[in-house]
């Protein structure tokens, strides 16, 4: 499966420099959050296969759900044969619809504690921030949330997706970096993983 995953920018090389066939061949993009309605539903519509995605902090002016695409904000979505847990939304630094304390997140988990029984588990968790010390900062606004951390090694999934912290931030942000058995991506403008 070639997976196409998006985060807090809308990548030129796949809408302004677009061009016939550059999002054909995927089988399923994930978008990580922070990114325009505008944006998932060209992707969804060129691409022709099914878009998920969860929110970022900055989605507060979400009036709609983006044409063709699917919001797995809080549950598990299955594709394939795989498992997809999203959860949207970045550490509270300020009042926000999409922000939430560590104790807010743990409660969002576990009102997934049945579906998670149900499903036997994830295989790709969908995040908007990191996990905390995978990639995020210390600074509050960056800061990634323990629970996740507590789900990677619960359940060891094959993949992690996450956005939020721009790759241009720093030169030694990694795009890829392994957990046990957990692949953990940083979406950040784009990646494309195959499984």
């Amino acid at each position: 499966m070639r997976i196409l995953a998006v985060a807090d920018v809308e990548s030129e090389y796949f809408y302004d420099h677009y061009s016939p066939g550059k999002l054909s061949g995927f089988d399923l993009i994930i978008g990580c959050g922070d990114l325009s309605e505008e944006y998932l539903e060209f992707l969804v519509t060129m691409a022709g296969c099914p878009l998920v995605y969860i929110h970022g902090n900055h989605d507060e002016n979400f009036k709609r759900v983006p044409e063709g695409c699917i919001c797995i904000d809080n549950k598990i979505f299955e594709y394939k044969g795989l498992r997809i847990l999203g959860l949207g939304g970045s550490y509270r630094y300020r009042k926000g619809k999409y922000m939430y304390t560590e104790k807010q997140m743990k409660r969002k988990i576990l009102r997934l504690k049945f579906s998670l029984f149900k499903h036997k588990g994830f295989d790709i968790l969908v995040t908007h921030a990191p996990a905390r010390h995978l990639n995020d900062f210390d600074s509050t606004a960056h800061r990634g949330f323990e629970c996740f951390n507590k789900l990677i090694h619960k359940y060891h999934p094959k993949l992690f997706f996450h956005g939020h912290i721009h790759r241009n931030y720093g030169a030694f942000i990694p795009q890829k970096t392994n957990v046990e058995t957990t692949t953990v991506v940083n979406a950040f403008n784009y990646c494309i993983i195959e499984i």
